[in-house]
């Protein structure tokens, strides 16, 4: 390797140690601005020229994912979560019910929504729910989080990786459900179990208090803007499942949601960091495979990606958690498109890279996202604690998935 090389894989090394981290030691630097930088260096010392920089960035998973915010910021604002809520605590009448309920209504919303935002609107959401019980917030809290990563398994929309994934392997909506549909509704049954089986006590304790939920005010809920809302998404739905292309379709639910009386800067706060996050990546990505370092990558694994199900799943997940689960999907995506059952290949990755971030605390942005919002309220949920039902429910569902991808591959 010549010494570009070198530096660059340097560069890309430290770039994932602070991906998987979330900061640099020192520095006040997130996830976005470590690898917007990390694309600049790259660019600087030649890497990649900017045509290359340009070619590397994924429009079609950038735009999916900004559409996808728009879709849930209408719903947010017409108070769709607001009602979500209410359901939960009208419905739930004991600690094992609630958190079946909030296992549920997480992963059946991150598989239509995305996982992130879900989290992001939920966290806040059963912590308040936990208070007014008088219960402890955590199982509940890691409840949502895991569930919000085993239900974006099922559809191409569940999660980041996956809307990679869909764009490269053009496996249609239905398909991908399908195949992937049955291990995570299984999952969410093996989160619920696992949960209740590390919280014993917490699960044996009767509510205290009264769980009659309070009514919703006019101003939490907007009828006309909740059923416009409803009814595109109900039309995305539709075009997804007949196999329209989904970045387009996904595109004009966007563009009809733009044609409202509300500011359009309540319409654009999406969450730009996020976007700026995938694209500094891309770049970082893209070095690598310009350099020739993805080649060197894949001789090493090579073996191990067309071993099958069962090695490339192995593989995905420890790559997953080692430089985390959508530069591990970045980094095999040319790969796989190689492989005699793509299809099956694409599958396993996108199973294997999103089950394998309920390894731990680090392992995926949405459970990252509910300990950063629960410890803004107070709420302190440790990575040894998050460990103890990780492991397992990781170990399950991924074991799972395998065999279920071999035996319907």
């Amino acid at each position: 390797m010549n010494t570009l090389t070198i530096i660059t894989g340097i560069i890309v090394l430290v770039t994932y140690a602070g991906v998987a981290v979330g900061r640099i030691p020192g520095l006040r630097m997130n996830r976005a601005t470590i690898t917007l930088t990390s694309a600049a260096i790259l660019i600087a010392i030649g890497a990649l020229n900017e045509k290359q920089a340009y070619a590397s960035l994924d429009i079609g998973t950038i735009l999916l994912l900004a559409a996808m915010m728009v879709i849930n910021a209408n719903l947010r604002m017409a108070g769709f979560f607001n009602i979500v809520s209410n359901s939960l605590l009208q419905f739930a009448r004991s600690p094992r019910i609630l958190l079946a309920a909030i296992i549920f209504a997480s992963g059946v919303l991150s598989a239509v929504f995305l996982n992130d935002p879900v989290c992001i609107l939920f966290t806040p959401l059963v912590i308040e729910l936990c208070e007014r019980l008088e219960r402890n917030p955590i199982p509940y809290l890691i409840g949502l989080g895991t569930a919000a990563n085993v239900g974006s398994t099922a559809t191409i929309t569940g999660n980041p990786q996956n809307l990679i994934i869909g764009q490269a392997s053009n496996i249609p909506f239905l398909t991908f459900l399908a195949y992937l549909g049955p291990v995570a509704l299984i999952g969410l049954g093996i989160c619920w179990v696992v949960i209740i089986f590390v919280y014993r006590q917490e699960f044996t304790l009767p509510f205290q208090t009264n769980t009659t939920p309070r009514p919703l005010t006019s101003s939490q809920i907007y009828p006309a803007l909740l059923n416009r809302t409803l009814l595109i998404v109900l039309g995305l739905m539709v075009a997804f499942l007949i196999g329209l292309p989904i970045v387009s379709s996904a595109c004009v639910a966007a563009a009809l949601l733009f044609v409202t009386r509300l500011k359009p800067q309540r319409l654009l706060a999406l969450d730009w960091e996020l976007l700026a996050f995938f694209g500094g990546l891309f770049v970082v990505t893209g070095a690598i495979e310009v350099t020739g370092l993805s080649e060197r990558l894949f001789e090493i694994v090579s073996p191990l990606i067309h071993g099958g199900v069962i090695p490339l799943s192995l593989t995905t997940g420890v790559l997953s958690n080692l430089v985390s689960n959508v530069p591990a999907v970045l980094l095999l995506r040319p790969e796989i498109g190689t492989l005699p059952n793509a299809q099956q290949a694409w599958l396993t990755l996108a199973m294997s890279s999103t089950l394998s971030g309920n390894l731990t605390l680090l392992g995926s942005a949405a459970t990252l996202i509910v300990a950063e919002i629960a410890e803004g309220h107070r709420v302190k949920l440790t990575f040894s604690e998050f460990l103890r039902v990780g492991i397992p429910i990781t170990v399950i569902t991924t074991t799972i998935g395998m065999l279920w991808l071999t035996l319907v591959g």
